[in-house]
C-alpha cells in the first residue's frame, strides 16, 4: 500500500469517527449525560455531554459508515484504491467509540480540574480516535485487523490532530464553539 492509498483509506475508514463529535456539537444541548452529578467536589463530565449529541453524533455516523460501504466500489474505482466497506459492527463501533472516547476525556478533565472547554493538549485531539479504534477493534476485530494496518495507523495518529485542530478553528469562527480547541 503507498502513502497515497494509506490516507485515503485512512480518512475513509476513520470518517465515521471524525464525524460525530462535530455533529454533537449542532445537536447538543438537553440533558446531561451526568445529570448534573458531582464527583469528588466536582461534575462528572459537565454540561457538554449531553444525551441527544451523543445518539444524534452516532446516528449520523453510522449512517456515514452505510453510506460510504454503499459507494466504496465506485469511489474506489475513481480513486484507483481499494476501499473496505463497513461490517455492522464497526458501523456502531467507530461513531460511538468516538463519543465514548470524548466522554472520557471529558471525565478525565473534570478530575484534572478542567472547566469545559479547557484546552488538554493531546487528549483533546486523539480522544475520539482512540475510543473508535478500540471499540472497533473490540467489536470488529478481524476487519480492524485487515483495515488497520501499522500505514493507515500511522496516517490516523498523524492525520486526526491536524483534522481536529483544523476544524475546531473553523467551527469557532463560524461562532458554534466557544473555543478555537
Amino acid at each position: 500500500m503507498d502513502i497515497f492509498e494509506s490516507v485515503v483509506v485512512a480518512f475513509w475508514v476513520m470518517l465515521p469517527a471524525y464525524v460525530p463529535n462535530n455533529v454533537a456539537v449542532l445537536a447538543g444541548g438537553g440533558k446531561p449525560i451526568d445529570g448534573g452529578r458531582t464527583w469528588g467536589g466536582r461534575r462528572i463530565l459537565g454540561d457538554g455531554k449531553t444525551w441527544r449529541g451523543t445518539l444524534f453524533g452516532t446516528l449520523v455516523g453510522a449512517v456515514l459508515a452505510l453510506v460510504l460501504s454503499a459507494s466504496a466500489g465506485e469511489v474506489g474505482a475513481t480513486l484507483d484504491v481499494s476501499l473496505p466497506t463497513f461490517p455492522p459492527a464497526a458501523v456502531v463501533a467507530l461513531p460511538l467509540g468516538a463519543m465514548l472516547g470524548d466522554i472520557g476525556a471529558s471525565f478525565l478533565k473534570r478530575r484534572t480540574g478542567r472547566q469545559r472547554g479547557a484546552a488538554f493538549p493531546g487528549l483533546d485531539q486523539l480522544d475520539f480516535a482512540v475510543g473508535a479504534l478500540l471499540l472497533t477493534f473490540l467489536g470488529a476485530f478481524d476487519w480492524a485487523m485487515d483495515t488497520f494496518t501499522l500505514p493507515v495507523l500511522a496516517v490516523v495518529l498523524v492525520l486526526t490532530p491536524i483534522l481536529h485542530v483544523t476544524t475546531n478553528v473553523a467551527a469557532y469562527w463560524l461562532g458554534l464553539k466557544n473555543e478555537p480547541w
